[in-house]
């Protein structure tokens, strides 16, 4: 066999097996979907005739503080905290870290809230850097500024957790705008279960929609492409993914961008980590294995009828940045708890939530990439046939589209937030779209999260907010 043959022979077992481990993982995305949708079905049956009003006038009702992190946030801020304020809850706090913004986030807070400085003794049961001082708005009795430091978002959430008082804290992202009735319904889990330690919302985006005192007007998809496809990513990740694990018993990840938790169980394990730029969901990990280790709560539940808002990036520098940052938290947080793998002491997360995680969500941009490389040089040499190509590209990229064809339609039949035809049309083309080009951008910046990882390359990259009031329509 002379070296011709061999790497013809070599590249059609290497697209062979790739083959059959995107037939096995759309599969599994198969089983995902049916799930979500059960789940779906099951969570509006049973929330039909609810009437979450009764929790406004419930004595009994837990006391949730929401904590909130900013960072150079000035754009965005006094939208996110009004709309914070006039969430539809009787027992609420709003605790706002501002951690060492280099920009006028504290000046826009102070102007904007009536803040004024207080003296207040507060036990610091997780060390945080140092706090330069506390505020109190004299307009709305329940928000707390904390100026401190910069340390990092895990470090301004801790600092945050050290002022909470709450039965449940909610961690949020400073410039998420959270929908009035959300926490009414994001505390259902915990009101119907004692074994769930942290509960979920669904994260949409606001781009390209109209937002006034920030509340959400007229919902519209973006018609920028970066904005567009995102929004496509988003309703794949929460309506199907996390809805799909819910019934599956492997939910690893709570959105650092809106989560409700027991304020005792992340206290007793320390807060946030913070030393990597995947806390959310490192945090979800440990509250659930210690649970599992302990026999105390350890469910980690998705539903999906609470909203919270957010800006996504529209330009694919500052959007690469963040990929590879979610990426490099994604392989971080594998590691340090590896031990979880295929391990019966943790049930379904051990044994079926840890593995999909790795050879899925982490690997799955290692795969693609060589399925892709090898494919083109296969056919540049004649090793693999037109035929063969078209076949590979469809399960790679065409069963992807029907699932997210699917999701779609599961959005339309239960929440119909977009009321326009032409808005619904738009995001059916953004689906058929996403898979020339925007898709391998975001295998290359995944890689690249891998690469960084593997470097110890642990910052966050600069963000860059255009503000929520003036999300562009065009």
């Amino acid at each position: 066999m002379n070296w011709k043959e061999f790497a013809d022979l070599a590249l059609v077992r290497l697209e062979w097996a790739i083959l059959v481990y995107f037939v096995l993982v759309n599969s599994f995305y198969g089983l995902l979907l049916l799930s979500a949708a059960r789940e779906l079905i099951t969570h509006m049956l049973s929330v039909r005739g609810e009437s979450r009003q009764r929790i406004l006038g419930a004595v009994a009702a837990p006391k949730i503080s929401i904590l909130a992190p900013a960072f150079n946030e000035e754009a965005t801020i006094e939208d996110s905290i009004g709309s914070l304020l006039a969430l539809f809850y009787p027992n609420l706090e709003v605790i706002v870290v501002n951690d060492g913004s280099k920009d006028n986030t504290i000046g826009v807070m102070r102007r904007a809230f009536d803040l004024v400085p207080i003296h207040t003794v507060f036990e610091e049961r997780i060390e945080t850097q140092p706090v330069r001082g506390v505020y109190r708005s004299r307009s709305h009795a329940s928000l707390v500024v904390v100026d401190k430091q910069n340390g990092g978002k895990a470090d301004a959430l801790n600092a945050a957790l050290n002022f909470a008082s709450g039965d449940l804290v909610c961690s949020i992202d400073a410039d998420t705008l959270i929908e009035p009735d959300a926490l009414q319904r994001m505390v259902r889990p915990f009101l119907t279960r004692d074994d769930v330690v942290a509960a979920g919302g669904t994260v949409r985006v606001a781009n390209g929609s109209t937002i006034r005192d920030g509340r959400i007007l007229d919902m519209r998809c973006p018609r920028h492409p970066i904005a567009g496809f995102q929004v496509v990513e988003y309703l794949r990740a929460f309506l199907f993914g996390r809805l799909g694990w819910n019934r599956l018993g492997g939910n690893l990840i709570i959105s650092g961008a809106f989560g409700l938790f027991r304020r005792d169980s992340v206290l007793a394990i320390g807060g946030y980590a913070r030393d990597t730029v995947g806390e959310d969901m490192e945090l979800v990990l440990r509250l659930r294995r210690k649970g599992y280790e302990d026999g105390g709560p350890s469910e980690a539940g998705f539903v999906p009828d609470p909203v919270a808002w957010t800006e996504v990036p529209e330009s694919a520098r500052v959007l690469g940045r963040q990929r590879d940052r979610w990426h490099r938290g994604l392989a971080d947080v594998l590691v340090r708890h590896r031990g979880m793998f295929l391990s019966e002491t943790y049930g379904a997360m051990g044994s079926v939530g840890y593995p999909y995680f790795l050879f899925v969500e982490l690997l799955a941009p290692v795969v693609e990439m060589i399925g892709l490389i090898g494919a083109i040089v296969g056919l540049i040499i004649g090793a693999i046939n037109v035929p063969f190509a078209i076949l590979f590209f469809l399960l790679a990229y065409g069963y992807g589209i029907i699932l997210s064809v699917f999701t779609l339609l599961m959005e339309e039949l239960s929440y119909h937030r977009y009321k326009r035809i032409s808005d619904v049309a738009r995001l059916l083309g953004w689906v058929f779209l996403e898979n020339l080009g925007y898709r391998q951008l975001t295998v290359i910046w995944r890689l690249r999260g891998i690469v960084k990882y593997m470097m110890g390359r642990k910052d966050w990259g600069k963000m860059e907010r255009r503000g929520l009031s003036r999300a562009p329509t065009g």
